[in-house]
Order: C-alpha cells, then structure tokens, then sequence
C-alpha cells in the first residue's frame, strides 16, 4: 500500500494545475542570485559581459596560434669557399654604400689632369670637364663650377666659371699650387662639383679625392674619376708643437721651454709663415702674465728652444692655466694666430695628463708634442672673464 501511495502521488506532481505541492528542494543558482543584492536586470547585463569577453579572448587565441606562418627552413651558408676581403664584402657592405642608397649613385664624372714641377715646386691642376652630372634643378639640368683646394692649406681655394643648365660642362681651367715636395706625399687634393644657386646656398653634387702619395707625379697624369658623395669636414690641420714643463714647490717657480714646431699652417702667400710663440698664465680666468718667443722666417718647422721663467706660489697652481699659442708675423698687417692649446687643472687629453706628470714630477721636465686648436675654440673653453692683470698675492 505505501508503494502505491508513493506512485501516486508522483504522477500527481506531474500536472501543474494539481492541488498537491511538491516538496523538491529550489535549484541551487536561484538560491545564489537570490542573495545578491542587485536588480535581475544589472545581473543578466554583468553575464552578457562576460560572455562577451571571453569569446573575445578565445577568438584571440585562436587568431594567434592559427595565424602563425610555419618557420622557413635556415640556409646554411658557408664562408668557407670565400677568403679574404672578399668574404667581408658578401657579409658586411660598406658603411658609404648602405649611407648612399641606390638613389646616391650617378652623381657623375669629372676629367682633371695633374702636373708637378719638381724645379719650382708647383703643382698645376687642369679641369677639363665633367659628363652625366646629377640634376640638381627642377628643370632637369644643373648651373655646375668646380672648387679646388688641397688639405695642406684649405683656405687657399679656387673656382671655375659657373655654366648654365647643363649636365655636361667644359671647364678647360688650370690652377696652380705651392707644394714643398718633402710635402707632397701628405696633401690630399680635393675637386668639389657644385650647382650654383642665385638665391639659396649652392649645392654640392659631388666630389673627387685624391691623395697625391697614391699617383705618380712623375709625369703628366690626365684621367677620369666618379664622383663621390662628399665627406664631411675635417678639422684643418694647424700643426704641433713640443715644450717641456717644470714645477719647483718650494721656489714657486713654474719652467716652459719652447722646443720646436712643425707641419704648422701655411698663412703667407708664398706657402710659408713667419712663427713665434707667446706663452700666457691665466689666473682664476683673467689674463695675467705673458712671454713670447723670437720671430722665425720662412718656416712650418721653427726651432726655438727658448725657456720662460714664471713665479707661481704653491697656493695657486691649482687655480693657474698655462695659455701656448702660435702666431704668424706680419710686418704690415696684424699678426694671425695660428693655432692654440692651454695647460691646467681644467684641461683634459693630452694636456691635462701632462700638466698631471709635471704636479706628479716635482723639479723634473717633462717635454711632450701638442696638436694646436683653433684659437676660437681654446679661448671658448677658457671662457675669460677679462683682460686686467692681477697682482699676484702671496701668503
């Protein structure tokens, strides 16, 4: 009997219009929402969100993993087959050519010759003309004349005659230089093409470089060349100079000696200079002794040899900057300075590890060669307060 009331009363539970309640338990998730203090509505909003995440996640993943190309199989190349700089160049590529670019080719040829007199010792240069120049105009054409110069004395320029729209000009000019021949070897001589512009800075197309040690200036050379891109511009080579330095604490006294000089810069007409020296100290930036060396004709390689006796108590050398320059002399006009370079505490390079020695070799000279600056740049980094003298005080 209990088993069939039991049976009965689940087919009655079946009809929902039955009297008879059920007594299942509620689902576990109503019972869930039921406890979060928010409104159906916000609830089913939060859900759609994170549905809509989450596809959006997994369509992520799978874009990523079935989107990725199936690695290439690696070359193995070997370099075994190729030596030398051969080998190098199919490795590595010049560092002008990755700078030039295919569009930095063709800038056109230049046709030059070359005479020295090793009598006279002049070097004549000949621009016969240039072919296939790199247009530089809208029109299609350029207004090109060629600069000319050697490295040994780059204020000594020359120019040809500007030619109008062409990409093929004849020049026919000569030009004729000043080269020592124990000089020769060192000087460079460059042909710079330009396109002459009447209203903007002229721009250069190309140029041509050529160390005058790589050709046989034996007899007459007459040759084409390419023009390259051109290089930037070096520092003008002023010269060097050797001096000793000596320092005695007890005495205070501070020793220069002026040795010698050489390679200085060319600053008379001729392809020579008339040199002296002068030797300042500066203290706490203000000029205040100064000393200078006799006149040497006719020279870039002056011998001096001449000693300055200067008092600088031990309180002070730290605050003193030793000022070497070199000067051109000129009978008429004023003299030039050549090139520069200052000792001190506040010196660095070269300098400063000589002036280091001296403090560090008391009482011993130390000579050592310079290369001269250019003074603007030595008299920035001195940065002079003013020209008075001061008295040196003593304790």
């Amino acid at each position: 009997m209990a088993k069939a009331g039991r049976s009965s009363q689940a087919m009655v539970s079946l009809f929902p219009g039955s009297p008879v309640a059920t007594t299942a338990p509620p689902g576990f998730l109503d019972g869930f929402v039921s406890h979060i203090p928010l409104p159906r509505w916000a609830l089913i909003a939060v859900a759609v969100a994170v549905a809509v995440l989450f596809l959006l996640f997994l369509i992520c993943i799978i874009r990523c993993c079935c989107g990725k190309k199936k690695p290439k199989k690696k070359e193995k190349v070997s370099l075994l087959a190729f030596s030398g700089s051969t080998t190098t160049s199919l490795v590595q590529p010049e560092m002008e050519d990755l700078e030039q670019g295919p569009e930095e080719k063709g800038r056109g040829r230049l046709q030059y010759s070359l005479e020295y007199n090793f009598r006279v010792q002049e070097l004549k240069v000949g621009v016969k003309q240039a072919a296939d120049l790199k247009a530089m105009d809208n029109g299609g054409t350029s207004d090109p004349y060629v600069i000319i110069y050697l490295t040994l004395d780059m204020k000594k320029k020359y120019e040809t005659k500007v030619y109008r729209k062409t990409l093929n000009p004849i020049f026919n000019e000569s030009f004729t230089f000043q080269v020592p021949q124990t000089e020769v070897s060192e000087a460079t001589l460059v042909m710079q093409v330009y396109d002459f512009n009447r209203f903007a800075k002229h721009n250069i197309i190309g140029e041509v470089r050529l160390p005058l040690a790589s050709v046989s200036l034996q007899h007459v050379i007459e040759q084409w060349s390419d023009l390259a891109v051109a290089s930037k511009v070096k520092q003008e080579r002023l010269g060097e100079i050797c001096f000793s330095l000596r320092y005695v604490p007890s005495t205070g006294k501070l020793t220069v000696l002026i040795l010698e000089a050489k390679k200085l810069k060319r600053m008379d007409s001729h392809g020579l200079s008339d040199p002296f020296v002068k030797v300042h100290l500066i203290l706490n930036k203000r000029k205040w002794k100064k000393k200078k060396t006799s006149v040497k004709k006719n020279t870039l390689s002056p011998y001096f040899n001449e000693v300055f006796v200067f008092e600088v108590p031990f309180n002070q050398i730290q605050n003193v900057d030793v000022v070497i320059s070199v000067w051109d002399y000129d009978k008429v006009t004023k003299n030039e300075p050549i090139g520069k370079l200052f000792l001190g505490c506040r010196a660095t390079g070269n300098q400063l590890r000589h002036w280091s020695d001296m403090l560090s070799n008391p009482r011993r000279p130390l000579a050592q060669w310079h290369s001269l600056q250019p003074a603007d740049v030595v008299d920035k980094a001195l940065g002079l307060k003013s020209h008075l003298k001061l008295p040196l005080t003593t304790r």
